[in-house]
């Protein structure tokens, strides 16, 4: 370890002279509090650090120590069910030592040094046998919902166990295996090491070719992601951002979530902390929190930790794919991550970019986003996982053109589009089904016709068709009033208005209507089109306008999202109520002609 000693603090910002020999990303221990700090340029014997803590009171000076060490997080046991800031510091075990407040320089490990875990080793290991990094050497009960596999860790070479994995109780520090390679024998443990910034590596990555089911009928129905996808929440303050990336938390059929509170306000981050200890797995009724690692570096914290807050989230979902677990990472918001890079930026005198934004910031978001997919793992039995990650956009004012929106956009390809509009009309999810867009259809295309129903793309793209002719109608309606509109136009208007107060809305506070399974929604759908056509075939036959709009079937229809998943057959008496009903109109239209 070598020192050196500060000349500049500019807030989080430090220079220290005497580094000649640091490295950049190198971690560095700064004054005698020994706060953690992070090279991000050298310039001769100059390293400029940014600090992941508050710099109040430092000044020239001060003694900066290199540690020699890239900026690195714990992976084993005990991740789930934390609640970390973000550079992996435990907040929950720091709360019981210091209480309400961090005190600077706090150094306390990721993961328990005390507790022991029930190591199973792999039954077909045996002494001698060669392993390669990602090999399975046993498992560990981590929470009632999720088994923890114990890897060979990516960074060990190819070689032959001299000392096989044993049944035991064990700390995260204890040897468990020894495996002899060409560089001697290497030490395996419950937990290893890795740098945050560094992907962790994979055998290949592959098409995505299942859909990440949400049970938010928006989104499963008109705009999915996969398994393995990305995409990106915008809008602006109000519109809902946070709350459809806590639904996607709670419902979406992800094994593990990794959600990254990185800038947003502190009251967010607590309803994520207080609401998931008591929310139930839609799947094993087990609580969320079982399967769930939060990342809590809200905007009261060092703006700094910010930007190591989405590197530390991404780095654990990444070894949870790595056991072939399919991951999902909530990013709230990548705006303020976006921010703290051009706040180091402006303290570093960079040249700025597009509204003083670094110029590296596009290939930074792309760096992040890229890390997701559906990927061999390393290992001899060749396992998949998949990583999807989803992150939400604060443009100001809800401005799309906001170039963390674009360089965003670029790179994902799920957009779902927040609109204020929606959210003050109290439509919720509010993402507009107009400018919204996904370009996995064609991949999840296979996948919904085989395993939910054969006409799902058809159902789809019919809804999404009456959509756009209902904006190109109210344009009309606006200009030239309700009355210049043919009665097929109307009955257009009518079905649109079913599709959006009756399957697009929905509340994250029914329980009968928060999730919807993928079935169900097309049930949904399909009643709504269905009434649709035998309204127009009706019309064509002289059944007057006044009669299909005020049909009483429609109040069953606006009804249908409290049927229960188990009772879709409920769904076939609708179809026949529509079927009667609109006979009965015939009837009564052939009636009075007569």
């Amino acid at each position: 370890m070598k020192q050196g000693r500060i000349v500049k603090v500019s807030g989080p910002l430090i220079v220290a002279e005497g580094m000649s020999d640091a490295t950049m990303f190198e971690v560095a221990r700064v004054s005698e509090k020994r706060l953690i700090g992070e090279v991000i340029e050298l310039h001769g014997d100059l390293a400029y650090i940014q600090v992941y803590e508050d710099t109040s009171g430092l000044g020239p000076g001060d003694v900066v120590t290199s540690t020699g060490q890239s900026l690195s997080i714990e992976l084993g046991p005990g991740l789930l069910q934390s609640i970390y800031d973000g550079i992996q510091r435990p907040l929950n075990t720091i709360y019981l030592q210091e209480g309400h407040y961090i005190t600077r320089g706090v150094d306390l490990p990721g993961l328990s040094r005390e507790k022991k875990w029930e190591f199973m080793p792999n039954e077909e290991l045996k002494e001698g046998d060669e392993v390669v990094a990602g090999d399975i050497l046993g498992s560990v009960q981590e929470t009632e919902l999720i088994v923890h596999k114990v890897l060979v860790p990516p960074f060990v070479k190819k070689g032959v166990f001299s000392r096989k994995p044993e049944k035991g109780s064990y700390t995260v520090e204890d040897t468990i295996a020894e495996i002899k390679t060409e560089d001697g024998v290497q030490e395996i443990k419950l937990y290893h090491r890795w740098p945050v910034r560094t992907p962790r590596p994979i055998v290949k990555k592959l098409v995505p070719v299942k859909p990440l089911v949400t049970g938010q009928r928006v989104i499963d129905s008109l705009f999915p992601i996969s398994q393995g996808g990305t995409a990106c929440v915008p809008g602006p303050f109000g519109a809902g951002k946070t709350v459809i990336q806590h639904q996607l938390a709670k419902w979406s059929d992800a094994e593990i979530i990794v959600y990254i509170g990185c800038g947003e306000r502190g009251n967010e981050m607590t309803d994520v902390l207080q609401e998931f200890p008591e929310l139930k797995d839609p799947s094993t009724g087990r609580p969320l929190m079982e399967r769930t690692v939060l990342i809590a570096n809200t905007s009261n914290m060092p703006v700094a930790a910010r930007e190591a807050s989405v590197y530390t989230g991404i780095t654990i979902a990444e070894y949870f794919r790595d056991m072939g677990y399919n991951v999902a990472v909530m990013a709230d918001s990548t705006s303020r991550w976006a921010e703290a890079m051009r706040e180091m930026s402006g303290r570093l005198e960079e040249m700025p970019g597009e509204e003083g934004y670094p110029a590296y910031l596009p290939s930074r978001i792309a760096e992040f986003y890229e890390r997701s997919g559906r990927t061999i793992c390393l290992g001899k039995d060749e396992r998949i996982g998949t990583l999807s990650v989803i992150g939400a956009v604060s443009p100001p004012g809800g401005d799309l053109s906001d170039p963390v929106v674009q360089a965003t956009l670029k790179v994902v390809k799920v957009f779902w589009s927040l609109e204020d509009q929606l959210a003050f009309e109290r439509h919720f999810p509010a993402i507009s089904w107009l400018t919204s867009y996904s370009l996995y259809h064609d991949n999840l295309r296979e996948y919904f016709r085989n395993e939910v129903v054969e006409d799902w793309e058809r159902v789809r793209n019919e809804s999404m068709e009456l959509l756009q002719k209902e904006s190109e109608l109210k344009e009309l309606v606006r200009l030239v009033g309700i009355d210049s509109l043919s009665a097929q136009d109307r009955i257009v208007l009518e079905t649109t208005k079913l599709i959006r107060e009756d399957f697009l809305h929905q509340s994250a506070f029914d329980p009968d209507d928060a999730y919807t399974k993928l079935e169900k929604q097309y049930r949904m759908l399909k009643v709504i089109l269905d009434l649709h056509r035998a309204s127009l075939k009706a019309l064509e036959k002289g059944v007057p306008l006044g009669k299909l709009i005020d049909l009483p079937v429609k109040e069953k229809i606006s009804r249908m999202r409290h049927i229960p998943e188990d009772r879709l057959e409920q769904f076939d008496e609708i179809e026949k109520e529509i079927e009667a009903q609109v006979s009965s109109g015939l009837v009564e239209s052939r009636t009075v002609e007569e």
